[in-house]
């Protein structure tokens, strides 16, 4: 499988953002990117040409998910991932890791892997770095993770130290396996900054096509997440692309990509839309609410989306206060439409040279989310199954 990266821009001086390309054997994706996130190889309630037309050249599949339903070999019998979801453009699936370790019942986890039992049905399983692997490459995916031991971020500090160091070696036994998909190593160390930076260095000396940092946004506060994040990424090498997990709300973007991030993922704008939370460059708007009923004008004209385009704020709340299942639909087209652009947007000021202002601009006009009612509802929102 074909992965490159190429720096088109940035990368130096006061802000690391930087804008580059990473191609696959599937097509070309233009960074910073937020990959949509079709948990079930489904953005939920959306088609892949609805998910497409929002701007997104990448999404992102769950293996854990898919290897307990339908099963890794029936979507490899169907011709792949790809065909199955009907999706044509790359695809970058999750070992599960964070899953095996948030959703099912642990039994065991050593070196050898982890036993858990299923969350859907119970049974038992032994999911190993080889068997992540083998179920990605089963899927067809052009880029993987490997499996990786992941814990709270207040975890003790001997647990967090084992975590980073077995994930040292999951990657070690994934790697050796020449698996058909491109393997990312996975950056641990929940909110120690000198774990993060010894681990973060362990894993650029093997030479990955890409990295991830993983265990973040998982509720430490907004500080740590952005201080750990630029930790890793000053020790990651630069000729390569660096995969922010699990962040997706506008100002954590902004902050990942001026320390050199590229990519993203996350269920946020899905799932806030799906509860009427829209985004907007001023922050999130509940479209439920009453300013919003008489509104006969798009929540945002500039927007271009097909909520923005086609329909007033005023149907939106309509729509949301009688429970109608387009409303659902719309507010997810609008939400990824308003992160895709948001990507857009940081790279032309990337290439421009005009990031630092772009960002102080924007970050001085939009209202982020109270932290605790955030934590709250990340909290709510980690004890779902899925997306």
């Amino acid at each position: 499988m074909v992965l490159t990266f190429r720096l088109d821009g940035g990368g130096e001086g006061p802000s690391s953002a930087r804008a580059g390309t990473l191609t696959t054997d599937r097509g070309e994706v233009p960074t910073p990117a937020f990959m949509p996130v079709g948990t079930l190889a489904t953005v939920k309630a959306l088609t892949p040409d609805e998910v497409a037309a929002t701007g997104a050249n990448i999404a992102l599949v769950n293996a854990y998910h898919l290897y307990l339903r339908p099963g890794h070999r029936l979507i490899e019998s169907l011709g792949g991932v790809h065909r199955f979801m009907g999706w044509n453009g790359p695809i970058l699936s999750d070992s599960g890791g964070y899953q095996v370790f948030s959703l099912a019942r642990l039994l065991r986890v050593d070196d050898e892997g982890v036993r858990f039992r299923s969350h859907l049905d119970g049974s038992e399983h032994h999911y190993t770095p080889e068997l992540a692997v083998e179920v990605q490459a089963a899927l067809g995916v052009d880029i993987a993770m490997p499996l990786d031991h992941v814990l709270p971020g207040d975890a003790p500090a001997p647990d967090q130290r084992e975590a980073a160091e077995r994930t040292l070696r999951w990657f070690d036994r994934s790697r050796d396996l020449d698996p058909a998909p491109a393997l990312f190593a996975i950056v641990q160390g929940c909110v120690d900054e000198d774990l993060r930076r010894w681990h973060a260095r362990e894993l650029a000396a093997r030479h990955a096509p890409g990295y991830a940092i993983g265990g973040l946004s998982v509720g430490e506060s907004k500080a740590d997440q952005y201080g750990i994040t630029g930790v890793a990424c000053a020790e990651l090498p630069p000729d390569r692309p660096r995969y922010l997990m699990g962040v997706g709300s506008p100002e954590d973007l902004v902050h990942a990509v001026a320390a050199g991030v590229d990519l993203f993922d996350c269920v946020l704008p899905t799932r806030l839309g799906r509860t009427g939370s829209l985004f907007t460059d001023d922050g999130r708007v509940n479209i439920k609410s009453a300013p919003f009923k008489d509104r006969g004008t798009p929540l945002n004209s500039d927007c271009g989306c097909t909520a923005c385009g086609n329909y007033s704020a005023a149907y939106l709340n309509h729509l949301f206060r009688n429970d109608e299942l387009l409303g659902y639909r719309l507010a997810s087209i609008h939400n990824l439409c308003y992160i895709q652009n948001l990507c857009r947007r940081m790279r032309e000021a990337v290439l421009a040279g005009d990031f630092e202002a772009f960002a102080g601009e924007f970050l001085a006009r939009y209202r982020p989310a109270d932290e605790a009612a955030r934590t709250e509802q990340r909290a709510r929102w980690q004890a779902r199954s899925r997306d």
